[in-house]
């Protein structure tokens, strides 16, 4: 199974006892949308809502930071995902968060066989392909998991990086919260971005259509903002949600070296004594 799988091979696969269909719509509270209500409403047969806003690690203040790895196997095996399960996952959110739930899944907690849905809900119910509703039937597995904690970069390994630029540091978020020149939405968080870091907006992943961009046009995006894709990469963002658009863009170039800033701009904007850059790249 490929990376990034199509409606079409998708509606082909649905029913097989391996396959696992998982709708990782993430909404945040601006956009006033209820994602497990929506799910419920409408979502692919056999499909199971994943709730990222829960798994994550809540003792810690910051949003969406990574559960331990207990708790990310209790919560697949409650969605029935478990061991030598095809996972394809999508979402039906203006912030892409499918590829969060992949880079959680397949390169953080090492499941295997995990797929994003190209073009995600929308893709789906524009080609009218089956829908159904309400809360489905779920039998538990296994799933063994452990952190891998090579693709995962923290505030102290960032402000190392400042000064080794070991890594490409890229940014998710648009132009005018990179610059600084618009503010960031969380209160207390300063504006502006890591110090010698690209931006890259994440919605430069994806075709106006809302499928993903492939070979040479994804890979303009990253050159096109000054990215070097020979060279290892990390991602950041407002909380590690859009990064990982740029996480799995990267994969799909065959860019071996890719990280995530876990904390993202909410950690290191809401600590003062952090350098911050304003301004273009």
């Amino acid at each position: 199974m490929e990376q990034l799988v199509s409606t079409e091979w998708l509606a082909n696969e649905l029913g097989a006892s391996d396959l696992r269909v998982v709708d990782a719509s993430l909404f945040l509270p601006s956009d006033h949308r209820n994602a497990a209500a929506e799910f419920e409403a409408e979502h692919i047969p056999g499909a199971v809502f994943m709730d990222l806003s829960e798994i994550v690690d809540s003792a810690n203040p910051l949003p969406m930071m990574l559960p331990g790895a207990e708790k990310f196997a209790s919560r697949m095996q409650s969605l029935g995902l478990g061991d030598g399960s095809r996972i394809v996952i999508y979402d039906n959110s203006p912030w892409k968060s499918a590829p969060r739930a992949w880079w959680m899944l397949s390169q953080v907690f090492g499941a295997h066989g995990v797929a994003v849905l190209d073009g995600g809900l929308a893709k789906w119910k524009a080609e009218g392909r089956a829908l159904e509703s309400g809360k489905p039937t779920i039998r538990h597995r296994h799933f063994t998991a452990w952190k891998n904690d090579k693709v995962v970069r923290d505030k102290a390994q960032m402000l190392a990086n400042i000064d080794s630029k070991a890594e490409q540091v890229v940014d998710a978020r648009g132009a005018a919260r990179f610059t600084g020149e618009e503010a960031d939405p969380r209160p207390n968080v300063g504006a502006g971005h890591i110090p010698s870091s690209f931006n890259l907006p994440y919605t430069q992943m994806y075709t106006a259509d809302g499928t993903w961009k492939r070979g040479d046009a994804l890979k303009a995006a990253f050159v096109e903002a000054g990215i070097d894709p020979a060279k290892p990469l990390v991602a950041t963002c407002g909380s590690g949600l859009t990064a990982a658009s740029l996480v799995f863009g990267a994969h799909l170039l065959g860019m071996e070296q890719v990280a995530l800033y876990d904390g993202s701009w909410s950690d290191w904007g809401s600590d003062p004594d952090t350098p911050k850059a304003t301004g273009a790249a």
